[in-house]
C-alpha cells in the first residue's frame, strides 16, 4: 500500500476536519472539537497562515494527515516544529503512512534549519507509543503540559 503524500489546499478542509474529528474520537475528545471552518481555513491558507498540514491519500482514498507549526527554543536558538495531530485511519495503519507523513515534516524542518520537531501523546495510546519510540523520538520525561483555555 503506496501513499501519495501532499501538502494541503484550501479545498481539503472539510477532509482536514473529518480527519480532527475522528481523531478526537478515537482519543475520546470529539466532544472539545469546536471548529470554525471559515476561521480555520483563514488559519491554514490565509494571508498569514500558523500552520500547515500534509495529507495522505492511497488510490485516491483519503488515508491521513499531519498538522503542524512552528515553535521557538530559547535554548536552542532556533524555531522548530511542532506536530499538533497525526493521524492515519485504521484501515491504513501499519502500511508505512504514518512514517511518510513526519517524513515529510522532518524533511521540512532539515531544510529550513530547524532545531527540532516535537509533539505529545497521550500516555494510554501505546500504539503510537511504540511508533514514536521505533522512529528514535523519546518521552521528555519531568515536563507537565498546561494550557489555559482563552475561549469556551
Amino acid at each position: 500500500m503506496t501513499a501519495s503524500i501532499r501538502q494541503a489546499a484550501a479545498d481539503d478542509v472539510g477532509d482536514i476536519i473529518s480527519l480532527i474529528r475522528e481523531l478526537a474520537d478515537y482519543e475520546k475528545l470529539l466532544g472539545q472539537v469546536n471548529i470554525d471552518p471559515t476561521h480555520f481555513t483563514r488559519e491554514l491558507f490565509g494571508e498569514n497562515p500558523v500552520c500547515f498540514c500534509f495529507m495522505a491519500h492511497v488510490e485516491g482514498a483519503l488515508a491521513g494527515f499531519i498538522l503542524s507549526f512552528y515553535n521557538f527554543s530559547t535554548f536552542l536558538g532556533r524555531r522548530g516544529i511542532y506536530i499538533e495531530d497525526l493521524y492515519v485511519r485504521p484501515q491504513f495503519r501499519g502500511h508505512g503512512i504514518g512514517q511518510g507523513l513526519i517524513n515529510h515534516v522532518i524533511e521540512k524542518a532539515k531544510n529550513e534549519g530547524c532545531g527540532c520537531v516535537e509533539w505529545q501523546v497521550l500516555d494510554w495510546n501505546t500504539p503510537s507509543i511504540a511508533f514514536y519510540e521505533k522512529l528514535g523520538a523519546h518521552h521528555k520525561a519531568g515536563w507537565l503540559t498546561y494550557q489555559l483555555p482563552l475561549h469556551k
